[in-house]
């Protein structure tokens, strides 16, 4: 059984439809997929729809923005029942946040001389809410960038001209919002956090008294190293292993939809959860 429980659509920021993400998944030999859209579950109906037309088991998912401890960090939600009331309220709090975000980035973008940066913007965004990834994208048309890790690095990291901080949730709120909804909390791409392995610790150890269960072990952003080291940390917490690519769309080439490692051995798989 192949599984990919991290991907994106056009609710968010990634450039396909619902439907077309889940016929990509089929074509790539994908068994079960989750659609974790960034602080919406407003695409999981549709890619159930599809899902059940491809043949494939389609898990509900979100992916919750966090500030813990000044850092931003994500937490993945999966097999989530998407009508849950807490957790509808706080998705709700989270976009209200990104708008206000996506206004304040295009106003710095604008002072650092791209014109009408939010507009730009908003014509990647498919009528949904406007992201980090949609303002990379009209930069790269702008040809101010190549590619739109390139407009991330120049522009919209920390201490970059279009950086803003997101005013995001707690993580006891994020982890209580999914266990309320009948989900499992799974710590997303955590090879890609800037942290002490001091630091790293008390992260997990917080995320585990929260009810958070599981570790995103293989991503598509993980090296080698990485997905041993994440292995190493599932083992010693308790944590169930998680696999997913991180999937947006074609224009990164090194990240596909399906193209993944297996967990490492030892690793305890968290669709056992719910299998």
């Amino acid at each position: 059984m192949q599984y990919d429980l991290h991907t994106h659509s056009t609710v968010s920021d990634g450039t396909m439809t619902p439907t077309e993400l889940v016929q990509h998944a089929g074509k790539n030999g994908v068994d079960v997929l989750a659609l974790t859209d960034h602080d919406s579950t407003g695409g999981i109906n549709e890619a159930m729809d599809a899902a059940r037309a491809t043949g494939i088991s389609l898990i509900g998912g979100v992916e919750i923005s966090v500030k813990w401890e000044r850092m931003t960090v994500h937490i993945l939600g999966l097999d989530i029942d998407p009508g849950g009331a807490t957790l509808q309220e706080g998705l709700a709090r989270l976009r209200v946040s990104r708008q206000w975000r996506a206004e304040e980035i295009g106003r710095k973008l604008d002072k650092a001389g791209f014109q009408n940066a939010y507009e730009g913007a908003k014509k990647y965004a498919s009528g949904q809410l406007i992201g980090r990834a949609h303002f990379a994208r009209y930069i790269v048309e702008c040809g101010k960038a190549s590619t739109v890790s390139d407009v991330f690095r120049k522009y919209l990291v920390k201490n970059k001209p279009g950086h803003v901080t997101g005013q995001w949730a707690t993580l006891e709120d994020a982890v209580g919002w999914i266990t309320d909804a009948g989900g499992y909390a799974v710590i997303a791409h955590p090879g890609r956090y800037k942290m002490s392995a001091t630091k790293f610790r008390r992260f997990i150890e917080q995320f585990r008294e929260n009810g958070g269960v599981g570790i995103e072990v293989v991503s598509g952003s993980h090296s080698p190293s990485d997905r041993h080291n994440m292995a190493q940390y599932a083992k010693r917490y308790g944590l169930y292993a998680s696999q997913g690519s991180d999937y947006h769309g074609p224009e990164n080439p090194w990240i596909e939809i399906g193209r993944l490692q297996d967990l490492p051995e030892g690793c305890k798989p968290v669709w056992a959860l719910w299998s």
